[in-house]
């Protein structure tokens, strides 16, 4: 049940008017594969794909540390996430370890190379978000940043009923 106190959804789209180049959904979409695809180009030379770069980053940040989580972060099958897990494991990118406090858990644990690797990722981030944002002054990728984090808030709640709406 919709809560009474919540905003009313926005009225911007209606079928009619709904289209590819204002469709705000998509638009998020391809820019993300459009800096995800340039992020792998410049990484080529170090022999990392985005399913390789992008959880090494994870790990790397402590934020996933599981498959389990790698794959709700990334919204992919933990199957295909433990098939990309395997890929940086025979690359001596990463361990898997038995967790001391639940013999049940096994959380991934980069290795110098990977730790060496996932470092590489950063600068190369910088430099592909900040090319996306060319022509932005500071104040609009301040807007921006906080107009996709209400975006977010949103869908957050969209999901969990208990979370009030940007």
């Amino acid at each position: 049940m919709a809560d009474p106190a919540a905003p009313p959804p926005a009225a911007h789209y209606t079928p009619a008017t709904l289209r590819p180049d204002n469709n705000i959904g998509l638009l998020m979409k391809r820019a993300l594969q459009s800096m995800r695809q340039t992020i792998d180009r410049e990484l080529v030379p170090h022999d990392l794909t985005q399913a390789q770069w992008l959880p090494l980053v994870r790990i790397a940040h402590g934020g996933c540390t599981t498959i389990a989580a790698l794959a709700r972060d990334q919204s992919i099958d933990p199957g295909a996430m433990t098939r990309a897990v395997d890929r940086l494991e025979a690359k001596g990118l990463v361990r898997r370890e038995r967790s001391a406090a639940d013999r049940r858990v096994v959380t991934l644990v980069l290795t110098p190379a990977g730790q060496a690797a996932a470092a590489l990722v950063p600068p190369v981030a910088v430099q592909v978000l900040n090319s996306h944002l060319a022509g932005f002054s500071a104040d609009e990728w301040q807007q921006l940043v906080s107009l996709l984090t209400r975006v977010l808030a949103n869908g957050d709640a969209l999901r969990d009923p208990a979370r009030e709406p940007a």
